[in-house]
């Protein structure tokens, strides 16, 4: 198969890439959605396989009709793909299913039942949901980043010689969603367990673009805890997961208690469920776990090495066109003849023009949907910045004050396996519009927000707040 009948064949698995939308101007055009790292659009196959099951549709578990054991048999199908498509037994591992990877993340902070004298190791390169929930853990000690924002792998090696046996878990992404660096997870997990530490990995951002295995219980190169979800993998349905090896999993009782917890209850006593039951506390999102099965199916016939050379494509491509434009920085590895090694997230900013400027002219006249702002990992982009540790306490002295503060941020374009070169080459126009001062529109700041709007639009008519610069010199 031709790489362009590869690409057009990719373009036309996903529901919506021909969408037209209105621009600032009055025309319109298909949109060009580059935020994939944020969510992904439905698959055309995820659509088919709901409104089919959707006649069988009833509660799984204890129902006796014939609905129920079929949706409970498609529901348990379903948790069996998720598991397989990142190589974990159902004889060894428990698959717990939520509502997405951030939900998966805080149940793992939960299970593992850490103590205030615990250690855990993050990284400075990490989404929130990789961070916050064990800061209500034990004592937590992150991993440095080098000058690229890479992972600082004899930093790892100090902390663990460091504290040892102390150290419970590590916990890193494996793929960063600012930079899209890929870390060494099974380098890092050796040198983990060799701790007699566990290891957990946030693959939100990996799993989309990469084959994942997680391993077999006794491989020192293995994970012992996975995260992921469908919303970033073409089946934006509210679920995620957390795979894990089932000895590993310490909590007696659920983090959330309730219905579908329990074999048991008195007035006096519960006698808690078994895993995964224990953790999935209501009813389950039973469509969500089908369409994503039906995604993942989808992307395994495809073939994920085929989806990394696709999506590697586009980022050098678009990588060798940032590299002719001196105003624009690229943050993260911008050689395009390394594009292979790291993901289809290309994170930049513009000399002249703030993130939120270039989001909004790139929205509003070149129907471009991109990402603007901090990404979920503050400390990672303040980090990137090189913003100083004052400039950062102002901001939260601000925001406490009920203040909305002008928060520094960069610029994200995230490919999917439905982008195009063309569509990569209309970005890079519409970023030389922006630095020549060519665009249209006269641009507000709405103080709720802090996004931009077109004068006019949303009820702005003030000039006032107006973003007017001409030139990205």
């Amino acid at each position: 198969m031709s790489s362009a009948s590869s690409m057009d064949s990719m373009r036309n698995l996903v529901v919506g890439v021909e969408e037209p939308v209105q621009l600032l101007d009055g025309t319109s055009r298909p949109y060009i959605n580059f935020d994939n790292a944020s969510s992904t659009p439905f698959l055309h196959s995820v659509l088919d396989r709901i409104t089919r099951f959707a006649p069988m549709y009833a509660n799984v578990g204890r129902g006796s009709g014939y609905k129920s054991h079929a949706s409970s048999e498609a529901f348990d199908a379903a948790r069996a793909t998720i598991g397989e498509f990142v190589g974990a037994s159902r004889e060894t591992h428990v698959v717990i299913l939520g509502k997405n990877t951030t939900e998966a993340l805080n149940k793992l902070a939960h299970c593992l039942q850490l103590h205030n004298d615990d250690v855990i190791l993050t990284s400075g390169m990490e989404h929130h949901s990789n961070e916050l929930p064990w800061r209500r853990t034990g004592e937590v000690h992150r991993i440095g980043i080098q000058e690229d924002g890479s992972l600082d792998m004899s930093h790892l090696r100090a902390l663990l010689a460091r504290f040892g046996n102390r150290v419970r878990v590590v916990s890193v992404t494996g793929a960063s969603n600012v930079t899209g660096h890929i870390n060494p997870l099974g380098e890092i997990a050796e040198l983990v367990h060799a701790t007699g530490a566990r290891f957990a990995v946030d693959a939100a951002q990996l799993a989309p673009h990469r084959p994942i295995d997680v391993g077999k219980p006794d491989d020192p190169r293995r994970i012992d805890f996975l995260t992921y979800t469908g919303h970033k993998m073409y089946a934006p349905l509210g679920i995620g997961a957390l795979v894990a090896l089932r000895d590993a999993i310490e909590a007696p009782e659920p983090d959330l208690v309730g219905g579908g917890t329990v074999d048991f209850v008195t007035e006096e006593d519960v006698v808690w469920s078994q895993l995964p039951a224990r953790e999935e506390a209501g009813t389950p999102n039973i469509v969500g776990a089908i369409g994503w099965a039906q995604a993942i199916d989808t992307l395994a016939d495809l073939g994920m090495n085929q989806v990394a050379e696709h999506e590697s494509a586009l980022t050098a491509k678009l990588l060798s066109l940032l590299a002719k434009r001196p105003s624009i920085q690229v943050f993260g590895d911008p050689d395009p003849d390394r594009s292979s090694s790291r993901l289809g997230v290309v994170t930049i900013s513009v000399r002249g023009a703030s993130h939120r400027l270039a989001a909004a002219v790139l929205g509003y006249e070149g129907g471009i949907g991109v990402r603007a702002g901090l990404f979920c990992a503050h400390p990672y982009v303040q980090r990137l910045l090189d913003m100083p540790r004052d400039k950062s306490t102002q901001i939260v002295e601000r925001f406490r004050a009920g203040i909305r503060p002008n928060v520094p941020g960069l610029l994200r374009a995230s490919f999917g396996i439905y982008n195009t070169i063309s569509e990569v080459e209309e970005f890079v126009r519409m970023l030389d519009t922006l630095c020549n001062g060519t665009y249209r529109g006269e641009y507000l700041v709405d103080p709720d927000t802090g996004q931009l709007l077109p004068e006019g639009e949303g009820g702005w008519e003030t000039k006032a707040g107006a973003w007017s610069p001409r030139s990205c010199t």
